[in-house]
């Protein structure tokens, strides 16, 4: 076997042995690279006399041909070899139903929505949101609202006490969402229309409670407001809250700290089918929020002269107002974070609630 067969050989191997296009692509160097083995014999022909040359010529270029030929046809292989590999990962079964966009598989919480629809019912009657801080001093949480020293409210069964500070103070998980209504009158001038939706604290946990809690709070305040606006108010809120014509509504004299007189506030609806609640119907009664004027200290707290000024509030639970209207029986589940609850119970997220569009659409 003569040098240029056992050169072949030995090509021709390397070029079989080659797995990828990157493996090719060395032996292609190594043998036509500018010091390739076969770039070497060719530059040989210039020194061999016309004799040699005529007779070494055709084997050596001879050699580079085949050579050529085989590194293209093995790299063809390589690169069809890539594609079916890269097609056997990348096929799609067409018979699979196609998968939603992100937009469309995600789900708004339903404690989201809600906050949503009462925002667009009382933006729709004037009001605007307010906030605050979850931290609160004992002052804004308590003693401004007009709990006296010594009220059960105080207590550690109640509320989640923050360790005494430098001066012994204690700061508290806010209980609720009042805070905001003296953080407001203190920073706005009347009249003053409200609404305070927001997270609240208490050392509570069953089906139907839980430590942390959603609330929303109302407050009006000007020269005039009165009990028969503050109903006609509630009475509007829950009859576009809970898509009704019409809706009874009874007050029950009651007791809060921060409201005098103080009422209790019940809806009709009908409880006659296991497991559904239906508002503005039937002979049934259920309590629904709790409301009053506000109390002199409060708004004196507030930085206003009640002899001049005078306000309602009111205050409900927005995650058992979602429960009602919803129909969901356990309030732990909207703290689970359980995606199948989720893609149940939630809502898409470009249907924004609106008064003209219908809010639970």
């Amino acid at each position: 076997m003569t040098e240029i067969d056992q050169l072949e050989r030995s090509i021709t191997e390397a070029i079989a042995a080659a797995s990828d296009e990157q493996a090719i692509e060395a032996v292609r160097v190594a043998a036509l690279g500018k010091k390739g083995t076969i770039s070497e014999r060719l530059k040989t022909l210039g020194a061999m006399s016309p004799e040699e040359r005529q007779s070494m010529g055709p084997v050596i270029n001879g050699l580079k041909n085949r050579v050529t030929d085989a590194l293209a046809a093995r790299k063809a292989e390589l690169k069809d070899a890539a594609i079916a590999v890269r097609l056997a990962a990348e096929k799609v079964d067409v018979t699979l139903p196609v998968r939603q966009s992100p937009a469309e598989r995600g789900r708004i919480h339903p404690i989201s929505q809600v906050i949503d629809e009462i925002a667009a019912i009382f933006g729709d009657l004037g009001f605007s949101i307010a906030e605050g801080p979850d931290v609160e001093t004992d002052y804004y949480n308590f003693t401004a609202l007009n709990f006296p020293e010594g009220h059960p409210a105080r207590e550690m069964h109640d509320t989640f006490f923050f360790n005494p500070d430098a001066n012994g103070d204690r700061k508290v998980l806010r209980t609720h969402t009042s805070p905001v209504q003296i953080r407001t009158m203190e920073t706005q001038k009347p009249p003053i229309r409200i609404v305070i939706p927001g997270k609240t604290y208490r050392q509570d946990s069953d089906a139907t409670h839980s430590p942390m809690f959603h609330q929303v709070e109302g407050l009006v305040i000007d020269k005039t407001a009165n009990v028969a606006n503050m109903k006609w108010v509630l009475e509007e809120f829950c009859k576009a809250f809970f898509e009704v014509p019409s809706v009874k509504m009874r007050f029950r004299p009651s007791f809060f700290p921060f409201t005098e007189p103080s009422l209790e506030v019940d809806i009709q609806c009908d409880r006659s089918r296991p497991g559904e609640v239906r508002f503005g119907e039937g002979s049934d009664w259920m309590e629904i929020l709790g409301c009053g004027m506000v109390h002199p200290n409060v708004l004196r707290a507030g930085g206003l002269d009640p002899d001049e000024y005078q306000g309602f509030a009111w205050g409900m639970g927005i995650d058992r107002i979602a429960m009602l209207k919803y129909g969901m029986p356990d309030l732990r589940a909207f703290f689970d974070a359980d995606v199948r609850w989720l893609a149940h119970y939630g809502f898409r997220p470009l249907d924004m609630p609106t008064l003209f569009g219908g809010l639970s659409n």
